[in-house]
């Protein structure tokens, strides 16, 4: 398969070219890398109607099937790594190390989601009667996936959809595409026509979606406004929705960590994937005690980071993606100026080609500045004093976002324990962004509704049936 050339959408199991094309970039040289498909409305509705087609078939497949066909999938992606990983770079502008880390996740989602199990609840079996629940699938999936991690972040959705027994129709961000379209060609023979179609296009495309009557149910990953937008939309037909939004992570460092030792994996923390990470730490805490000894280790070791094109062997940190990406990041920094916070290293922007903006960290910045009470998305870091435990807490917890955190202590009981005190889906103990296809992840508050991963994100894509049978030694009618 050539993953150069011929980006074609999948509708109803056949390649489709499109009748509109538009330009994908490179980050790192804003030059055009390739065209995709712009979808309209007639190539969206074909694809609903191919998923609508296919979907009582697919519903009926045993579930060892769906596991198989999620499995081949999954080697597929193994097989292809390197191909994947480079085109991937050049799309999303992440080094060719993380490029390759994410398909290789994408391919361990598709099998991890195989993994699992739909579960039978018996609630009776007496002389009277039997009562079980199971659960069905719901129909046709709508599937909008990020920039950020478009591959691995598409699978935390065609996983448990398909192995449920949906039907899907998948949509890549616009800055994106090309690596999930090259997916749709290589899978396209792995499963009966229409059980996934991949369309791509403009801004137009997400609403057209959201509020399409052929969607059954309506899975987002992107930004909390966004995110209203696609339950505003998703209402008029009571379509399910399941949506991963934004978040701003705060990081609590207890005085008793090695500051040495753990520098390096705090700044990741934050810095990975360019900050661009909905679960990247936004916002870090630090003991009074240990401030200016980690603040140091921080920025020393920033200053060995290598920003620069993901292509080039030894670049760490790529990118941001896009331009309006890139401006918003840049306008926090300038209002960051504005208000004269003092910046430890980096809040300048670059005079090269690419949407580069170097590791930037600040120093104590006010709880009410927009760097602390906004998600940068960003390689952009607030360090934060504090020393009361109660107190930083409820700084971590007084925002509108709930979606991660973390808490890093060498008294590790400690640790958990104020861990279960934060308020978002997922809290880490002395690591971070650790996910799983068999644990549930989700956010509270404004950072989402609903969960993926686990069992618990596998039933999002069913309804409840409850079956009863009365028995014949039950009353008469």
């Amino acid at each position: 398969m050539d993953f150069a050339r011929d980006y074609k959408m999948l509708i109803g199991g056949a390649l489709d070219g499109g009748s509109a094309r538009f330009d994908v970039l490179n980050p790192a040289t804003e030059q055009v890398i390739g065209t995709a498909p712009d979808a309209s409305r007639d190539d969206l509705d074909r694809a609903v109607a191919a998923a609508r087609a296919a979907f009582p078939g697919w519903a009926a497949t045993p579930i060892e099937e769906r596991k198989a066909a999620l499995n081949a999938m999954g080697q597929a992606i193994f097989a292809n790594a390197d191909a994947f990983k480079r085109l991937l770079t050049a799309e999303q502008g992440k080094p060719h190390a993380e490029a390759e880390g994410e398909i290789m996740g994408a391919g361990y989602w598709l099998m991890g989601a195989a993994s699992l199990d739909l579960p039978v609840t018996v609630n009776e079996d007496s002389d009277e009667r039997y009562s079980e629940t199971r659960h069905v699938p719901l129909g046709v999936v709508g599937a909008i996936a990020p920039w950020n991690f478009p591959m691995v972040l598409a699978m935390f959705k065609v996983g448990p959809a398909l192995l449920a027994g949906n039907t899907m129709v998948l949509k890549p961000s616009p800055f994106t595409p090309l690596a999930t379209l090259k997916f749709g060609e290589l899978v396209k023979d792995m499963l009966p026509p229409g059980v996934l179609n991949i369309v791509t296009g403009g801004d137009a495309l997400g609403p057209w979606m959201t509020s399409h009557k052929g969607f059954d149910k309506i899975s987002f990953t992107g930004s909390t406004a966004t995110g209203r937008r696609v339950m505003e939309s998703a209402a008029p037909t009571l379509k399910r929705v399941t949506l991963e939004l934004g978040g701003n992570d705060a990081a609590i460092v207890m005085p008793d960590v090695d500051v040495e030792r753990i520098a390096e994996e705090l700044f990741w923390a934050a810095f990975r994937n360019n900050g661009q990470i909905c679960i990247a730490t936004k916002r870090m805490y630090v003991h009074e005690d240990i401030y200016e000894p980690l603040k140091d280790a921080l920025v020393a070791y920033a200053k060995t980071v290598k920003v620069g094109d993901g292509s080039e062997q030894g670049t760490q940190i790529g990118p941001i993606n896009n331009e309006a990406q890139y401006r918003r990041v840049l306008e926090l920094i300038e209002d960051a100026k504005a208000q004269g916070y003092k910046f430890l290293i980096g809040g300048e922007a670059t005079d090269v080609p690419g949407y580069f903006i170097p590791v930037t960290i600040l120093d104590n910045p006010p709880e009410d500045s927009r760097i602390v009470q906004e998600e940068q998305f960003g390689p952009v870091l607030p360090l934060i004093r504090f020393d009361d435990v109660d107190d930083v807490v409820a700084r971590a917890n007084a925002t509108d976002y709930g979606l991660g955190g973390s808490v890093w202590g060498r008294d590790e009981d400690k640790a958990f324990e104020i861990a279960q005190r934060i308020a978002s889906g997922t809290v880490w103990v002395n690591e971070t962004q650790h996910l799983s296809p068999t644990a549930a992840f989700g956010g509270m508050k404004q950072s989402g509704v609903g969960v993926e991963g686990g069992l618990e994100g596998l039933l999002e894509y069913t309804s409840a049936q409850t079956i009863v049978r009365r028995r014949p030694a039950g009353p008469t009618l």
